[in-house]
């Protein structure tokens, strides 16, 4: 009796300690618990937001939205909302050009002039395939000094953008380098009508999202209605705006068209048969272009080339006014992530978001980065201006115990380090690594751009200068 007793007087007492005690965090159980964990935390609930899904094995293993459609009604983001796609359209001009191809029509070999007779190539040829490829050295209109101010408004028929850009000279001869080139995917919107027959926007419905099903793509115009169009907005620090007013006739064939994450997964489904085009063309489409010297690029038609984790990843993003995107296939482990948001300037990056998710989806997830204390002395090793190519630099300055990175074009962004020699960006997979010579000093910096695998290199080729003022951060390349 007494022990008895002895154990009652006990139990409240250790009752107590129990509910004092923080029970440890719970692990999620699957996949889908983890990318919900992780993007509940990166998205606001109560502003601009995204719609996600991710697919493994031909099964949908995530399928969420987060945030707000529509701030001004209070109408929360669907899984099924529409989302204008910026340059994931792109993917669908490339297969546009390939059918063609297919049928006869037109040859990647063929120069722009076939189709556009008027166009003026100053001496040079362009072909189609250069256009596909972004190696066609055309100016970009999007890159026009002022253009993106206050000529996007404008209504214009496909002639008339071209007329916009035609006349600027070329930045470089076609096949030399690749340059990511807006013009070159008007242009092929051009093409596609002049070999059809059709408008783009009816080649592209009736040849590509009818026989797949994807009943809720479109071309974005501005006037007909849209179910479940989600509203577009950007931020200015933690402000939110509404969105600039954009003519959808401008990014016509490079930009305008609108989907839902289900619609893309039926599209991704697809690239692996033979429903649109035969295997050897789409495989053509994922092989990177080879300028005139011999160097492989990044991209191929419509898809960006690169690995993620080891990963062979076939993938795109969309910037467009209020709209920010990103998707990623990864064919050979069968996984598909498409991230659209309807901010231009999310608090957390679609590239990075839908980067995170395939990666765990392949059982390779990217570490947390934690940053640690190094001595100011230490830091300033590092500093100095590094070359990666005649046109891009970075400048690494250090201020107290604080260093930063500025690519040239960019914003100064502070680095966190990692270790003495490794550093992050904040809310980026992108991150840096200093090799230090005999001496202990940098002889180089290696740079892994949002995830990559493989970095570029460059070399340290003096002192830092004064650090430019007045410059815009560049959206995605840190």
């Amino acid at each position: 009796m007494k022990l008895l007793r002895a154990q009652s007087a006990a139990w409240p007492v250790l009752l107590a300690i129990l509910l004092s005690t923080p029970a440890p965090a719970a692990k999620p159980a699957t996949a889908a618990e983890a990318i919900d964990a992780m993007l509940a935390k990166a998205i606001p609930a109560d502003g601009p937001g995204a719609a996600v899904i991710a697919v493994k094995d031909g099964k949908t293993v995530f399928r969420k939205a987060y945030g707000m459609a529509n701030l001004e009604l209070g109408v929360p983001l669907a899984p099924d909302s529409v989302f204008r796609l910026g340059s994931i359209t792109k993917q669908f001009t490339a297969t546009a050009v390939l059918i063609l191809r297919e049928e006869g029509k037109l040859s990647l070999s063929d120069p722009i002039t076939k189709f556009l007779p008027d166009y003026p190539t100053h001496g040079h040829v362009i072909t189609v395939e250069h256009l596909l490829n972004h190696t066609s050295g055309i100016r970009s209109y999007t890159g026009i000094p002022g253009y993106m101010a206050t000529r996007v408004q404008a209504d214009l028929t496909p002639a008339q953008l071209i007329d916009a850009f035609k006349s600027e000279p070329m930045d470089f001869a076609p096949g030399e380098h690749l340059e990511y080139n807006n013009s070159g995917y008007v242009l092929l919107g051009a093409v596609i009508e002049k070999a059809s027959g059709k408008t783009y926007a009816d080649f592209v419905v009736d040849r590509i999202f009818k026989p797949l099903g994807m009943k809720a793509t479109a071309y974005g115009a501005e006037g007909p209605i849209l179910p479940k169009r989600a509203a577009g907005y950007t931020r200015d620090g933690e402000m939110v705006l509404n969105a600039r007013y954009l003519s959808m006739s401008q990014p016509y064939s490079a930009g305008a068209l609108v989907s839902t994450i289900d619609d893309l997964a039926l599209w991704d489904a697809s690239l692996y048969t033979e429903k649109l085009l035969k295997r050897s063309s789409f495989e053509r489409a994922w092989t990177p272009a080879i300028t005139r010297d011999g160097k492989p690029t990044h991209y191929g038609y419509g898809w960006a080339i690169s690995t993620l984790r080891g990963a062979r990843a076939l993938e795109h993003g969309g910037g467009i006014f209020g709209f920010s995107t990103y998707g990623i296939r990864l064919p050979d482990e069968k996984v598909y992530v498409a991230v659209l948001a309807n901010c231009d300037r999310p608090k957390a990056d679609p590239g990075m978001l839908g980067k995170r998710i395939a990666a765990l989806l392949i059982g390779k997830p990217f570490p947390e980065q934690v940053p640690v204390a190094v001595a100011p002395e230490v830091l300033a090793r590092w500093t100095g201006v590094y070359r990666f190519d005649p046109q891009t630099t970075r400048t690494v300055t250090v201020e107290g115990d604080k260093l930063s990175s500025q690519r040239s074009g960019g914003a100064r962004v502070e680095l966190k380090p990692t270790s003495e020699t490794e550093f992050f960006f904040e809310g980026s997979l992108a991150r840096l690594k200093f090799v230090a010579g005999s001496d202990g000093k940098a002889t180089e910096v290696l740079f892994y751009p949002e995830g990559a695998d493989e970095p570029e290199h460059g070399v340290r080729e003096g002192d830092d200068p004064a650090a430019p003022a007045g410059e815009m951060p560049a959206k995605r390349r840190k």
